[in-house]
């Protein structure tokens, strides 16, 4: 089950970097042993986030009030690219992040979004940059607001901006539902599909 998402009124943190890949996101050497989930969240970004020495890096958003706090991210075209790893996701939701609005972002990192109750937002280019200079205008103080029942982005001015959404994936996040758990709603429309196609085609069904 992903946690559910309707409207969000947050502090949003624009970081418009373009091709932000998986590994910026997320390092390989973070995912290492059986208990990652729950102690990805410090990590993420962590070759942005932190200075050599371990300590907090200044000049990284993330590290600077009142931006600590967002839970919006204003993205660079491209975001989450490169490999397919989830713990990306992960240690954005860990992290208190719970939207995403860019023009685009890797596929399978996007499709990973929905199924951690992260909402992947896509606007145009342009649009994305006005969002980044209006929060940067205020010094991270003018909010965002994204409303999936409405499918609409309110700028801290309060510019409206409508967003398009797979209707699946829109249903889905508003209740909770991972692909798993979408499924097996329809759990007797399948059972009965199963039971009718091994009556019309017995030879490609195994033998019990």
């Amino acid at each position: 089950m992903a946690q559910a998402f309707t409207k969000l009124t947050a502090t949003a943190a624009p970081i418009m970097r373009t091709n932000v890949d998986t590994d910026v996101i997320i390092s390989i050497n973070r995912m290492i042993g059986n208990s990652v989930r729950g102690h990805l969240g410090k990590w993420a970004f962590g070759s942005l986030r932190y200075l050599p020495d371990g300590s907090d890096n200044p000049e990284f958003i993330l590290n600077r009030e009142p931006y600590r706090s967002a839970e919006i991210l204003v993205t660079g075209p491209n975001f989450g690219c490169g490999s397919s790893r989830e713990a990306a996701v992960w240690s954005l939701q860990e992290m208190g992040i719970r939207a995403i609005i860019g023009s685009g972002f890797g596929d399978i990192f996007f499709a990973n979004c929905f199924q951690n109750g992260i909402l992947p937002v896509v606007l145009d280019k342009a649009v994305i940059d006005s969002l980044a200079a209006e929060i940067e205008a205020s010094q991270g103080a003018g909010r965002l607001s994204v409303d999936l029942v409405e499918q609409t982005v309110t700028s801290p001015s309060g510019t409206r901006h409508v967003f398009e959404i797979d209707p699946r994936r829109r249903a889905g996040l508003l209740e909770g539902l991972d692909e798993i758990s979408l499924t097996l709603r329809r759990d007797q429309e399948i059972r009965a599909f199963q039971a009718s196609d091994r009556t019309a085609r017995p030879w490609i069904h195994f033998a019990r």
